[in-house]
C-alpha cells in the first residue's frame, strides 16, 4: 500500500503583512497527481517553495519523503525535481551542457542527456545555445532538466504556461508518464482543463487558503450540474437553445416534452467545468 509522500500541517507562511498561505494542511500519496488550482497570487508557488526548502515555514510544518522539510532540505532536494514557471537556466551554455551540469551536481551516472531531450521535443537542437531558443523550447528544456535525476516526486509550476497546444500535450504525457513510472507529481496551475485530464485530485486554493480538495468526479457531483444542451429550430426558422437538467424527479418528462413539442437540431450532454465549480465556491474567476 502506498504512503504518503508529501504531508502538509497547518502550513503558512506571510510577507511582511500579507498571509500568502493560511494554515494549509494536506497529504499526497506516493504516485498521485495532486494539482493545486487557484488564480495568480492565490498561494501556490508559495506552497512549492515551502515544500522544496527554498522558504521556510512561518507556522505549521511539512514531511517530504518522510523527512522534515525544514530541517533535511537538502537531502530531500537529492530526491526531486522541481520546474518553475521562470526559467532560470545557463543560457550561454548548450541545452545537453545545461542537463550534463546538473547530472553531475546530482552525482547522476551513465546519463544519456540526449535521450533526455529527445524525450522533450529537443532534438537535433542539443547543442544550441539556450540564449537562442524560444520560450517554449526553454520552458521544455527547464522539464527535461527536472527529470535529470529520476525525482520521486516533481513539483510543476505552470508548466505549460505559454506553450503552443503542441508543446503542451508533450508535457502533459511526460507527467503521465513519470506518475506511471512511479512518481508523485504536485502541479500548480490556473489552467483548469490541463488539471480535469491530468490530476487524481485537485485542491482549490484561493487567498492562501485551500477552499476544496477532492476528486475532479466528486467536485463536479457535489457544486456542478448536469444537463441536456439542445438547439431547436422555430417554426419561423430561428434557432434557439434548451436546456433540461440530469438528475431531476422531472427529467425523462422533460426530454418527452422536449422531443414532442420541438424540432431539436442537435442535443448533447454537459457538465460542469472545474472552472465553473471554482467560480462558484469561490465567487472569482481564475484571472480575478
Amino acid at each position: 500500500m502506498a504512503g504518503d509522500a508529501i504531508v502538509a500541517d497547518e502550513l503558512t507562511y506571510t510577507y511582511v503583512n500579507l498571509v500568502a498561505v493560511d494554515h494549509i494542511s494536506f497529504r499526497i500519496a506516493e504516485g498521485e497527481i495532486l494539482g493545486f488550482l487557484g488564480p495568480n497570487g492565490a498561494g501556490k508557488t508559495t506552497t512549492v517553495k515551502m515544500l522544496t526548502g527554498q522558504l521556510k515555514p512561518k507556522g505549521g510544518g511539512a514531511r517530504v519523503l518522510g523527512m522534515d522539510v525544514s530541517r533535511h532540505a537538502a537531502k530531500i532536494r537529492g530526491q526531486i525535481g522541481v520546474c518553475f514557471e521562470q526559467t532560470n537556466l545557463y543560457e550561454q551554455m548548450s541545452a545537453l551542457e545545461n542537463l550534463e551540469l546538473f547530472a553531475r551536481l546530482f552525482g547522476v551516472k551513465e546519463f544519456d542527456g540526449k535521450a533526455l531531450l529527445k524525450r522533450v521535443g529537443l532534438a537535433g537542437r542539443e547543442k544550441e545555445r539556450v540564449e537562442g531558443y524560444s520560450k517554449g523550447m526553454k520552458q521544455r528544456l527547464m522539464v527535461a532538466r527536472s527529470l535529470v535525476n529520476r525525482p520521486r516526486i516533481l513539483f510543476l509550476d505552470e508548466p505549460t504556461a505559454g506553450l503552443d497546444p503542441a508543446s503542451a500535450e508533450a508535457i502533459r504525457a511526460i507527467i503521465l508518464e513519470e506518475r506511471a513510472r512511479g512518481a508523485t507529481v504536485f502541479l500548480t496551475t490556473h489552467d483548469m482543463v490541463e488539471a480535469d485530464k491530468l490530476c487524481d485530485r485537485v485542491a482549490f486554493m484561493n487567498g492562501g487558503r485551500i477552499v476544496a480538495l477532492d476528486t475532479p468526479h466528486n467536485l463536479k457531483q457535489k457544486y456542478g450540474k448536469r444537463a441536456l444542451k439542445a438547439k431547436v429550430q422555430t417554426p419561423s426558422g430561428e434557432l434557439q437553445d434548451r436546456e433540461v437538467l440530469l438528475d431531476a424527479p422531472e427529467t425523462p418528462e422533460m426530454v418527452r416534452k422536449l422531443f414532442a413539442g420541438e424540432k431539436v437540431i442537435t442535443i448533447h450532454s454537459e457538465e460542469a467545468t472545474l472552472e465553473d465549480i471554482f467560480i462558484k465556491i469561490t465567487g472569482r474567476g481564475l484571472e480575478g
